[in-house]
């Protein structure tokens, strides 16, 4: 499947998923960790509390592919599942995690969906 057909299909489920979910937006329940190296190269700590649900959100500290490596290690710990993208803005591969769900250093990411 090429890339823009994979977008493509993302972007219909994520369309079909706010569709068939009632109610606001709202938020997801809990926190979404991830690991990230900072400027200095060291192991950091990167947290969203309480997300928005069906809005992309690209993590700030890894933003631009040509600047920073991508997050690893991610930790579901909301009470939503997660999509999590290998680019920003929801761009790229992607994977899912259920509620308290955990990867391992090999999932890479830059930015989640939240259903």
């Amino acid at each position: 499947m090429s890339t823009r057909m994979r977008q493509v299909s993302v972007a219909v489920a994520a369309l079909a998923m706010a569709v068939a979910l009632p109610g606001s937006a709202g938020a997801a329940v809990g926190e979404f960790r991830y690991t990230y190296y900072d400027d200095f190269g060291n192991r950091a700590a990167g947290v969203l509390v309480e997300p928005d649900s069906r809005v992309c959100v690209t993590l700030p500290e890894v933003a631009d592919p040509d600047a920073t490596e991508p997050a690893f290690a991610p930790q579901n710990y909301t009470g939503s599942t997660v999509t999590m993208f290998t680019g920003p803005d929801c761009d790229g591969d992607f994977y899912s995690l259920r509620p308290g769900g955990r990867a391992t250093d090999r999932l890479k990411l830059r930015s989640a969906l939240f259903s």
